[in-house]
């Protein structure tokens, strides 16, 4: 996988691997900016294109293969 910069994945889309409820497809809709602006950014909001539910993930967890994969599969 191509390595990912964290302040570059607004808007990105993402496929669950193993889907639940139908929630497959996902775009990341917010960068969470850390309290201090010199620290690395941690985490992202991800809503579910389906059902515009969302979920607060650490963006590292974007790089593991084997939940998620970049784009819409």
């Amino acid at each position: 996988m191509n390595p990912l910069n964290p302040k570059k994945l607004m808007l990105t889309k993402w496929t669950a691997v193993k889907p639940v409820a139908k929630q497959k497809h996902f775009l990341i809709s917010r960068v969470i900016q850390p309290l201090m602006p010199t620290d690395p950014i941690e985490m992202v909001e991800i809503e579910s294109v389906f059902s515009k539910d969302t979920q607060i993930i650490p963006w590292r967890d974007l790089q593991n293969d084997a939940v998620w994969r970049q784009g819409w599969v």
